[in-house]
């Protein structure tokens, strides 16, 4: 709605802004104005100063300026008028209604919010009664504290028809005051009300000022649906709100992230395990309206989803609602579970640090959009290559800020250059081992530096960290593994152990063909393979081989790869020429099988070979 000018000028009259901030900001007195710690970026050396007289905030370190509207949107996370309506209340002004109508429904909406949290307290009663003893057990079976059922006000709707009708009844609630709420419906064909919730554990779902508005209730048996929502009412839109929203606010500035999880009991586990800076949206995938209110509090919020194709197709259906409201420095992320984990048992068994070890992996928005369009169809012909990019450049389109999709335009470009290029190495360089016996100094196989590598100790040091090298590109680079994975299965490494990451490597790569680096080494750690990823990913790897390193170009990765791939080639022929000499040696024992015999032999050891 439109709020008068002049009763904006008096709100911002009646409430000085040190007023305001000072419940934030601890703020020291400077003469006329105060300073202290800007809440908007952290600083050490305060830049952030309040001045009354002129009623407005400035931040000299990132340039936030405003008055006391702003700082409560800003800080809180509120729209417009949930700023006014909140500032007007502490400052004892009555929001005015610009219209009868309006008016009418703003004394609608004022009494709703008083039905609701009635109800909400008449839940919270039977919770703890001996009729809610088996909604209680669900809860504590659940893992949930007291404390935290308190805190969340979770609770019981009995079983039984008008239950709640009579409660509220004798508090002297109307029956068309619950039927506004959403929380009685009355039968189409006449007779006597129901409850809307009822034998179900309730999960109150509040406003961005706390106010309980709606709820969620949950089925403890069998039956459908086993999560039942408040149907729309002048307090609730769905598509509009997001589970703990006002709780998570705060939490998330702290934390400079937001996690977005599927549901209720995620959300709550997470709080309980010291991650408060959760929401879960409402029964329906996430909405343009439930981003805004995401970006408001920080500009990279984090989608969770399920590791499986149900959870890539949720992160891409997200990723697709997104793309045409981004603009500069607002996006999404996104985390993905490991297989038959949630929220709720990934903090069980990994705890608090577990789950922000897999929260730092989150893949960028366009990572989501190129492995979905990558996946889709084979690329293998120039008419293939076309419609990849015809379909990638049909979802930049959607986006509507000229400078994001530009930017995304670039990558993209990147992105199919490298993989087009790839594809054409790897259909006409397959032979490219014929080049590497010559006899040059390029490389004499896996006895000999890689490129890019200084040979240092003995040969088994030197062949340990060829070993690591090797492994170290294919962990940073996964991109390079499809297309060389016949020679990388051939290859048998000196190290039981690397040997042994090497085939689990493999064995992902053929499972899941679009894992990234941080998935790859998610999948590893979750393995086993933690320990041995550390030693493979060691800075003195990427020293002496810049090309394994994660910041590395695909072009110099795939280049030094196939040159790897081509030494081990090499090698298992000499292995075979070895064996072959060896038998005619044991056959015929002439003076040209044994100098056949000693050549390979020595020929190997100079090599560094068996």
């Amino acid at each position: 709605m439109a709020f008068p000018p002049q009763f904006l000028d008096e709100l911002r009259a009646r409430l000085p802004v040190s007023e305001v901030v000072g419940r934030k900001v601890r703020l020291v007195r400077k003469g006329r104005e105060f300073s202290g710690l800007c809440p908007f970026h952290n600083e050490k050396t305060p830049s952030f100063t309040v001045n009354d007289e002129k009623a407005f905030y400035h931040c000299f370190g990132c340039g936030a300026h405003g008055d006391v509207i702003s700082f409560a949107i800003e800080t809180e996370g509120l729209s417009f008028p949930e700023a006014v309506e909140k500032l007007a209340g502490q400052a004892g002004l009555q929001v005015p209604q610009s219209t009868p109508e309006e008016k009418a429904r703003a004394k609608v909406r004022a009494t709703l919010y008083d039905v609701v949290e009635a109800v909400c307290a008449w839940y919270e009663e039977n919770l703890r009664s001996s009729e809610g003893r088996a909604a209680y057990d669900y809860l504590r079976g659940r893992g949930f504290s007291d404390e935290t059922i308190r805190q969340f006000r979770l609770g019981y709707a009995p079983d039984g028809r008008g239950r709640l009708l009579q409660a509220m009844e004798s508090r002297g609630i109307r029956r068309d005051q619950l039927v506004e709420a959403g929380l009685i419906k009355l039968p189409e064909g006449g007779g006597d009300p129901r409850d809307y919730f009822f034998d179900r554990v309730m999960f109150p779902i509040a406003d961005g000022r706390g106010r309980p508005i709606a709820f969620g209730g949950r089925i403890m048996g069998d039956g459908q649906p086993k999560y039942l929502n408040s149907p729309e009412t002048p307090l609730f839109h769905k598509g509009r709100n997001l589970y703990n929203y006002a709780m998570a606010r705060e939490a998330s500035r702290a934390a400079g992230t937001v996690i977005v999880a599927e549901g209720y009991t995620d959300v709550i586990a997470l709080a309980q395990a010291g991650l408060p800076n959760a929401v879960a949206p409402l029964g329906t995938a996430v909405t343009e309206e439930q981003i805004g209110l995401l970006w408001r509090i920080v500009d990279e919020p984090v989608l969770c989803f399920d590791g499986d194709n149900a959870g890539a197709r949720a992160a891409l259906r997200a990723a697709e609602r997104a793309m045409p409201i981004l603009k500069p420095g607002k996006t999404l992320r996104f985390m993905g579970l490991p297989a038959g984990e949630d929220p709720d048992s990934l903090v069980a068994g990994r705890g608090a640090d577990g789950f922000r070890t897999l929260l730092a992996g989150a893949r960028q928005l366009v990572d989501v959009i190129w492995q979905a369009e990558v996946t889709a169809a084979r690329h293998d012909t120039p008419e293939r290559r076309a419609d990849l990019e015809r379909r990638i450049n049909a979802r930049l389109a959607a986006i509507a800020d000229d400078g994001v999709k530009y930017h995304y335009q670039q990558v993209m470009r990147e992105r199919l250059r490298d993989l087009f290029f790839a594809n054409r190495r790897n259909k006409y360089g397959a032979k490219r081992v014929d080049k590497f016996q010559s006899g040059t100094n390029r490389g004499s196989g896996p006895g000999a530096p890689l490129p890019g590598l200084r040979a240092r100790g003995d040969i088994g040091a030197v062949k340990a960290m060829q070993e690591r090298t090797l492994l170290a590109t294919l962990v940073n680079h996964p991109d390079l593994i499809q297309d060389s994975s016949e020679a990388l299965s051939e290859i048998s490494l000196q190290s039981k152990e690397l040997d042994t990451l090497l085939r689990e490597i493999l064995n992902l790569a053929f499972s899941a063909p679009v894992l990234d680096s941080r998935d790859l080494q998610r999948h590893l750690i979750e393995g086993g393979f933690e320990r041995l990823l550390g030693v493979v990913l060691d800075p003195q790897v990427y020293r002496q081989a810049s090309f394994a390193a994660p910041d590395a170009t695909l072009l110099d990765a795939r280049a030094a790869l196939d040159e790897m791939l081509a030494g081990y080639a090499r090698m298992r022929l000499k292995t075979i020429d070895r064996a072959d000499a060896a038998k005619d040696a044991r056959d015929d024992m002439n003076e040209k099988n044994s100098n056949r015999l000693v050549s390979i032999v020595r020929e190997s050891s100079n090599a560094g070979g068996v």
